[in-house]
């Protein structure tokens, strides 16, 4: 299966978004194809030994549109569409100026047709409907181009959509009054002896295409803020980078990096791709792809994300992964197909849209028989032209993917990656969280969370056996010894002052003992570091803290000696330490109503002192990573064996993956592996459980967007239409201006797009 991303031009309205997707689906090899009306794109799933890319372009254009494939986004590519836009904006904006002076004219010069009095203060020559024909054709053929020419390519292919409306309503008020015009200088008994009336709608048409190209410049003025997520990710991306290459130092553009270069950083630089330290340290601010504001340390071997910023020190880094490779790029591209997907419940407003246009076209038939039937010319003429001018689609096909493109774009802002709108739609429905215990409600890798001395750890001698511990360890690859290392550099004495500000002497004669411990010399003293059993093989007396030992390993730590010159002086204790936000997260999860379960492989033990720590109390350990999908699965179902509620499943190992995939909603944790992200729905960049919470009440917020947007949108034409075709008039004599009914057309779509934007102000209160 390959994916395709296509540009469309000559989209009028929603309606051509259902006949675009008919067309692609129809195509061979095709297996989806979603159309995004807000962003004027499509995606494209589909096989490549039956179809490519000029298969579908072609397709397209034969439908009347325009199809370009879109590159991997750059910023070059960014910059040229959006000095597209900016072109547009400019063209449309002088429309609308030209369109808005000669309509107040001509609005002028149809009052006094309009009051039925005559107004010294209004020129006479403005009353002349010669005059008014040559002031409105510019307005109707220039301004209002786009809509006849839309109208013409979709009755080729006998079709209609929004363009068909407008070009119809402002057509037939025009031609009327051509009509008029002219048999009104010629045949002026022709029109006495019809009883007719010269009553002009140059006007109508002018003011309609002035108003309607109005909404649309405030529609697009509001859908470019629903891209603004896309803006700032790609903003991110330095354009420089600076390499050593055969000892000389060279900036070189940021497309010139390559896999191996090694970089060099200074403070308040950029990092330019992602890469592995090899000399220096510093810290990061990693908030723009994690979301989290803290900075993080970083040191030799430690991973760094292009787009991070380099706060304190500078470093030395070997590229991993330049170009489309990046992190970044990936979570661009992540966020540009899920903003391009569809949510199961814009299917309403597909369905809908896919005969809106011709039952409004049928309806304007009928209203306008109905009124010439009672002998009302007038009357037929105004509510035929209000019923297609106020009859648009465009509300109906902008209402859920504007929401669906701020929620996505607000997601990564804040470090959550929604892989596509189904995702997005379906979080805020889950009833049970089940969580994997390492890696996610720990932090997947062991710590020291427990540390004693025989003569405790008050009277400052810890610091000086700190300082021997890590210097013995800092030469070992075991991931206890790590652990030790930066549990000792993180430690403050009492003045506050940074324990470790010098660095860790060096050790002597160090020797590794597989499966026992670690010895050597530091400052002459015969360091010791290791298990309960060596220390009793080398006769080393333990009493002195075995007590304490035994209650740390009740609660699942492992237990580290540290013997001086043959003596026993602290002890480690060491596990996979929570998250600190671990607790927290399970207790907001659980006050929102939902039910948090534990799935680990670890034994009971282990597994029920973690659950304990955090609050959780359903716990499933001892399960193989094979048999966690039946586990999810079995949580979905209820007691007769169907599908009873949607379950989510958050994990970051490889072992995590099927039920990542058996899930309603997999959620990986991007500290994990590729394998499980891939796996997922839902990747929270951080780590942080947090990021859940923040997801579901994401995810309710753009359904109840949406929801807002199709009732407002439902609504305004159900109502629309019928007070557009007289009903209101043959109740109370009221009648909708047809240059009423295009300003509340074109407002009905800048009302949704911003009502979408109001997403924007999104703040999750844990």
């Amino acid at each position: 299966m390959k994916t395709l991303h296509l540009k469309l031009k000559g989209m009028g309205c929603a309606a051509c978004v259902t006949k675009i997707e008919k067309v692609i689906n129809s195509t061979p090899g095709v297996i989806e194809c979603n159309v995004n009306f807000a962003s004027e794109e499509a995606t494209v799933k589909y096989n490549p030994n039956q179809a490519n890319d000029e298969t579908f372009q072609k397709a397209i254009s034969k439908a009347g549109y325009q199809a370009f494939p879109l590159e991997n986004i750059q910023p070059e590519t960014i910059d040229i569409e959006e000095e597209n836009q900016q072109k547009q904006q400019q063209k449309l904006k002088l429309k609308v100026i030209f369109g808005g002076i000669i309509s107040s004219i001509l609005v002028l010069g149809s009052l006094p047709m309009m009051l039925g009095i005559n107004l010294f203060f209004i020129p006479s020559w403005l009353h002349n409907p010669w005059w008014q024909l040559i002031l409105t054709t510019p307005v109707l053929f220039w301004c209002g181009k786009s809509f006849f020419v839309g109208a013409i390519k979709s009755a080729k292919y006998f079709d209609a959509n929004m363009n068909t409306l407008v070009a119809l309503g402002t057509g037939f008020a025009y031609l009327y009054s051509l009509f008029l015009t002219v048999t009104g200088t010629v045949f002026p008994e022709f029109l006495a002896s019809k009883n007719l009336k010269i009553e002009l709608y140059y006007e109508t048409a002018a003011v309609v295409i002035t108003l309607i190209l109005l909404g649309r410049l405030f529609e697009h003025n509001a859908k470019g803020k629903t891209r603004e997520a896309i803006k700032k990710l790609i903003g991110l991306q330095p354009q420089m980078a600076r390499i050593i290459r055969n000892e000389e130092t060279i900036d070189i553009p940021i497309k010139q990096v390559q896999i191996g270069d090694i970089i060099l950083v200074r403070p308040g630089e950029k990092i330019p791709v992602d890469g592995v330290i090899i000399e220096g340290n510093s810290q990061v601010d990693e908030s723009m792809i994690t979301g989290e504001s803290m900075l993080v340390n970083k040191e030799k071997s430690d991973e760094v994300v292009g787009a991070t910023i380099n706060k304190t020190g500078s470093f030395k880094f070997q590229a991993l992964r330049v170009g489309k490779d990046t992190v970044l790029a990936q979570i661009i591209q992540l966020v540009k197909e899920a903003q391009g997907s569809k949510a199961p419940i814009q299917r309403i407003a597909d369905k809908v849209t896919g005969w809106f246009v011709p039952s409004v076209i049928v309806i304007a038939v009928v209203t306008f028989i109905i009124w010439n039937w009672q002998g009302n010319t007038t009357l037929s003429l105004i509510t035929t032209v209000s019923v297609l001018i106020i009859a648009c689609p465009c509300a109906l096909g902008l209402a859920t993917p504007t929401s669906i493109m701020v929620g996505t774009g607000i997601g990564a802002e804040i470090g959550i990656l929604f892989k596509n709108a189904e995702s997005l739609e379906l979080a805020h429905q889950i009833k049970t969280i089940i969580l994997d215990k390492t890696g996610t409600i720990t932090r997947g890798k062991p710590t020291v969370i427990n540390y004693i001395t025989t003569a405790g750890i008050a009277n400052g001698n810890e610091l000086n056996l700190l300082t021997l511990a890590a210097s013995i360890e800092q030469n070992s690859e075991h991931p206890l010894g790590k652990a030790i290392v930066d549990y000792a550099k993180s430690q403050e004495i009492g003045n506050g002052t940074k324990s470790f500000s010098k660095s860790i002497p060096n050790c002597q004669k160090f020797e590794a003992f597989p499966g026992k411990g670690v010895a050597g010399f530091v400052e002459e003293k015969a360091i010791k570091i290791g298990t309960l059993r060596w220390m009793k093989e080398l006769e080393i007396d333990t009493k002195v803290l075995e007590t304490q030992a035994q209650s740390w390993e009740k609660d699942s730590q492992t237990v580290v000696w540290l013997a001086v010159d043959e003596k026993i002086e602290a002890l480690f204790g060491i596990a996979d330490g929570l998250k600190p936000s671990s607790a927290e997260a399970v207790n907001t999860l659980e006050r929102m109503g939902l039910e948090v379960v534990m799935l680990t492989g670890d034994n009971q033990q282990t597994a029920n002192a973690i659950a304990r720590e955090v609050g959780i109390t359903k716990v499933i350990s001892e399960v193989r990573p094979e048999e966690k999908a039946m586990e999810v699965k079995r949580l979905q179902e209820d007691t007769k064996g169907k599908k009873a509620k949607i379950v989510a499943m958050v994990g970051d190992g490889i072992n995590d993956a099927p039920a990542l995939a058996m899930a309603d909603v997999g959620i990986a944790i991007g500290t994990g592996t590729d394998v499980a992200m891939a796996a997922s729905d839902i990747t929270l960049i951080s780590g942080d459980l947090q990021g859940i919470v923040a997801a579901i009440k994401l995810s309710q917020a753009t359904i109840n967007n949406i929801r807002q947007n199709l009732f407002f949108a439902f609504i305004y034409n159900t109502l629309g239409i019928p007070i557009a075709a007289g009903i209101l008039y043959s109740l109370f004599g009221i009648l909708l201006n047809p240059a009423i009914a295009g300003f509340a057309m074109a407002m009905s779509s800048v009302s949704v797009v911003t009502n979408a934007l109001r997403l924007r102000k999104f703040k999750v209160d844990f």
